[in-house]
């Protein structure tokens, strides 16, 4: 699948230039063109430090460490994102699968997909490339406007 580069709807515009001079090869390769890190590999997927995740390419935070939980899939997931505004659902029928790709809403980098068999409260799972992401810890994480 490729990935719609300077979509005019995400406020955080870069050059693909940018967006390759700024992340690693494999984060450029996830965010950018919707790839998929192998399962256990990431360095999030058994991470459990109290803190927020942010998105790569713009530093939106996305997910609170509270959420995460251990799906035994080997990557991070979460039960809901710190609020639905910072997350964009997008339909995606790539690899004969009809799924839920979840983009950063600010800057549209491909972050991984939800799907509908998390835990109470949500019900939902969002299965996140570490790739995709930082993580900063609870005390720098940035303020949650």
């Amino acid at each position: 699948m490729s990935h719609p580069h300077n979509d005019p709807q995400y406020p955080i515009q870069k050059s693909d230039a940018q967006w390759r001079a700024e992340l690693t090869p494999v984060q450029y390769a996830v965010a950018r063109q919707a790839a998929t890190e192998r399962a256990f590999t990431g360095s999030f997927w058994n991470h459990w430090a109290s803190g927020r995740y942010t998105c790569v390419g713009c530093g939106t935070a996305l997910f609170d460490s509270e959420t995460k939980f251990d799906a035994g899939c080997g990557w991070p997931s979460y039960w809901a994102a710190i609020e639905d505004g910072r997350i964009e659902r997008v339909i995606d029928r790539s690899h004969g699968m009809t799924r839920v790709e979840v983009r950063c809403a600010a800057c549209g980098s491909h972050l991984g997909h939800v799907f509908d068999d998390g835990p109470a409260p949500t019900g939902e799972r969002f299965c996140i490339n570490s790739a995709a992401i930082h993580f900063a810890p609870i005390a720098d994480a940035p303020p949650t406007p």
